[in-house]
């Protein structure tokens, strides 16, 4: 039990912060309530960070107690999915117990089923990303145990900001194995009038068919804009039996929510609808397994969008009604080619272009954007630019950057992601090596009182600059903003150009969570993997004869599980072990890798080595020896810090959130420039970007998406962080490579609370 306690402890909060969040449960913080008890809303640091979060207060007088508050617990932290609410803490101080989720901000379905602005195009996303997190419940592919959820429906299905479908409140949950055609379980029965399987409402008998067939009873209240029952004198009969019987007798335009009928597709709406009655089938063999659901769903949605492409096709002509230039084409498709390669439009004002996705991108100009103030304002015309005209607004590093903008974008792409940059454009040239670039604007929109910080700018492919400024997603095709740019943070070493400010379509980037590269021996033992003898190195007997113990095996497929595992050698110098591409990795310690900083020692079972490294000052150095013949010959490895933050309330954490400097000490000729001003930055506290939501007070720091930088870092499943910090190609000479890269923070503070493991290397 107490290694059970042990393995969710990153996961606890305390009451005191969550009484402050909630302004101690005050109702005004309420945001809803169910079998468990009052839902309150409110803001706290968990383990991923800081954000806005729902609070849910366990009441024992609705009859769910501690077995359901630890299996929610246990549930949510081992079964992770993109389409499955987030747990991110929970609380059992002082008889209390509290679980933390991530907010969704548009709450559940119920509160929406009969809403004519959830369009039938979102109505089908949400169900398909509930019949791929029920999928991965149950597991279909056999790749892990099965989970039965038990108490699927509109109440417990949650939407985000983009309306994305998560599954919620797996309490009630069970869990059987996988590997079977059938898992069957006898339990009590458990659920939501409505909403249950009359099979197992009959004979108390759980199979995986029994979600189908709620998920069924959901799919039809998704077409009809109504729930599964009605209040009838102080009776809820059930409207299931009547809706099967229009769906068999071909009459589902008299159950059809009709504010749907005139934008479904037909054949959009045969699929759907067949697919929903399968899952209320009375015989749970005909019923569908939750993988082909998922297929038929997809299927339906994908004809709505070809539906309507055809019927509104994308209309230009506004668009090109105002270009500088008059546009020559012969056909739709060298039209498009013109809007990829991008226009200018609004007498050279706007830049207009299309991305891969066909989204549209558009770019304001400084001219048109800026607020004049008192401060004197310098333009001038730059030839490389994309909006020619004399419409840059000149800062350099002498002047406080703090002006006003605001800005207006016309032709947006509809239910689209967008990110809002500042485009820069530096004066002189801008050397490779120094990207990101460290810039450190503060801003805020109108209405709001807290600044935010883009810290670091990226290199675009037009050879600007971009800073990250906001994300939104956008309702129609135009959008008006005020920003206020009110200096900015310390001093940086180059001059820019205020070129614009554009809106960008984000790049989808899912959320992962990195997984080190080790397996335990147990489940390589058990593997299928019949190429394991392949991938065992040839010179195996050497590697084990460096091992600090005693390394004894019985088999070389156990021989290879250890190798992978990894040992400790060099006298408990080194963590060698070999990554899943076959390629040779290895871990130094704090004490050999770390240089400066006046660090603190401390010893710690938690790291490999037994000893960490912790509270530097605001400099220090990674120093270290790297032995070619322990590595990969002609490969790119990638140097990686492995550290753990301060706690989530620690006062400490704040200043984690400035970037890191990041110099290579490995050149030394001090006649080239960008040799010698190899300098990049990097992120301990991943970056927070301001959401744009449709009220200005509902704005909160939770990013949809993050830039795609090597200086981003990464959550490791073993507990502790990491973040790149230098890389290099590994030649098949056998002298040893002296590496060394100086750390210094932005600010004069000290790192205090940062603990460092190590340094790893492995295969970029």
């Amino acid at each position: 039990m107490e290694t059970f306690f042990e393995e969710f402890q990153h996961l606890r909060i305390q009451l005191e912060e969550i009484k402050s969040a909630t302004n101690n449960f005050d109702d005004k913080n309420i945001i809803g309530s169910g079998g468990f008890g009052k839902v309150y809303v409110g803001e706290l640091s968990h383990f991923k960070g800081r954000s806005r979060v729902a609070i849910k207060r366990l009441d024992r007088r609705f009859g769910q107690g501690n077995p359901e508050f630890w299996k929610e617990i246990m549930m949510l932290s081992r079964y992770i999915h993109k389409n499955l609410i987030s747990l991110l803490g929970f609380c059992d101080q002082n008889g209390e117990k509290i679980l933390i989720y991530e907010h969704a901000f548009n709450g559940s379905l119920d509160h929406h089923i009969g809403s004519n602005t959830l369009t039938w195009t979102q109505r089908l996303k949400i169900c398909l990303d509930i019949a791929r997190g029920l999928s991965y419940l149950h597991d279909d592919k056999g790749t892990q145990q099965r989970v039965l959820h038990r108490d699927i429906k509109s109440s417990n299905i949650l939407l985000d900001d983009n309306w994305n479908g998560k599954v919620s409140d797996m309490g009630l949950s069970k869990i059987g194995p996988a590997n079977q055609q059938h898992t069957v379980l006898v339990t009590n029965v458990v659920g939501t009038h409505g909403y249950l399987d009359p099979v197992y409402l009959e004979s108390g008998i759980l199979t995986k068919e029994s979600d189908v067939y709620s998920f069924g009873v959901v799919l039809f209240e998704v077409l009809c804009g109504r729930l599964c029952f009605e209040n009838s004198n102080g009776r809820f009969p059930t409207l299931v039996r009547m809706w099967k019987q229009k769906y068999k007798h071909k009459m589902l335009d008299a159950i059809i929510f009709q504010d749907l009928m005139q934008e479904m597709d037909p054949m959009s709406l045969e699929t759907f609808s067949d697919i929903a009655f399968q899952c209320l089938h009375k015989s749970r063999k005909a019923r569908p397994i939750m993988h082909l659901v998922v297929e038929r769903l997809e299927t339906a949605l994908e004809l709505q969008k070809i539906y309507e492409e055809v019927k509104h096709p994308m209309n230009y002509k506004k668009i090109i009604k105002t270009a500088v230039h008059p546009l020559t084409y012969q056909s739709e498709e060298e039209l498009k080619l013109c809007l990829y390669n991008g226009i200018l439009l609004n007498n050279g004002k706007t830049w207009f272009s299309l991305n891969k996705n066909g989204e549209h991108c558009e770019m304001i100009s400084a001219v048109e954007c800026l607020v004049r103030t008192e401060y004197h304002d310098v333009f001038m015309s730059v030839r490389s630019s994309r909006l020619p005209s004399p419409d840059h607004y000149r800062r350099t590093h002498r002047c406080r950057w703090a002006f006003k903008a605001h800005v207006k974008a016309q032709f947006l792409s509809p239910q689209i992601t967008y990110t809002v940059n500042l485009v820069l454009r530096h004066l002189g040239e801008m050397p490779a090596s120094v990207n990101p670039c460290y810039f450190g604007i503060k801003y805020r929109l109108e209405g709001e009182t807290k600044c935010s910080v883009s810290y670091l700018t990226d290199a675009r492919e037009d050879g600007c600059s971009m800073a990250e400024l906001f994300q939104f997603e956008s309702e129609k095709s135009n959008v008006d903003l005020k920003i206020s740019f009110e200096g900015i943070m310390g001093s940086f070493s180059f001059s820019y150009l205020f070129e614009g400010i554009e809106f960008r379509p984000v790049e989808k980037v899912e959320h992962e969570v990195l997984e080190d590269d080790e397996l335990n021996m147990q489940s390589i033992l058990e593997s299928d993997d019949t190429n394991w003898e392949k991938k065992l190195p040839n010179d195996y007997e050497i590697l084990i004869k460096w091992s600090k113990d005693d390394v004894k095996w019985t088999s070389k497929k156990e021989l290879y599980s250890i190798l992978r595992k990894g040992f400790l050698m060099s006298n408990g110098q080194v963590w060698f072990f070999i990554a899943k591409s076959e390629k040779r990795c290895l871990m130094l310690p704090a004490r050999e890798a770390l240089v400066g900083g006046q660090w603190k020692w401390e010893n710690l079972s938690e790291s490999r080595f037994g000893e960490v490294a912790l509270d530097p000052a605001k400099h220090f150095s990674i120093t270290c020896k790297i032995i070619p013949q322990i590595l990969s010959p002609e490969i790119t490895y990638a140097c990686y810090l492995v550290y753990k933050l301060p706690e989530r309330n620690s006062d400490d954490l704040l200043y984690f959130e400035f970037p890191l400097r990041v110099k290579d000490e490995n050149f030394h000729d001090e006649n080239d420039w960008e040799m010698s001003h190899n300098i990049r930055f990097i992120y301990l506290l991943s970056p927070q970007t301001p959401v744009i939501r449709p009220k200005v007070d509902q704005n909160s720091h939770s990013p949809l998406n993050r830039p795609k930088l090597k200086g981003i870092p990464r959550q490791r499943d073993d507990g502790w962080m990491e973040v790149q910090v230098y890389e290099f190609q590994l030649s098949t000479s056998t002298e040893a490579k002296l590496m060394r890269v100086d750390l210094d923070t932005i600010f004069p503070k000290t790192l205090k609370g940062f603990t460092v493991q190590g340094v790893e290397f492995r295969p970029e």
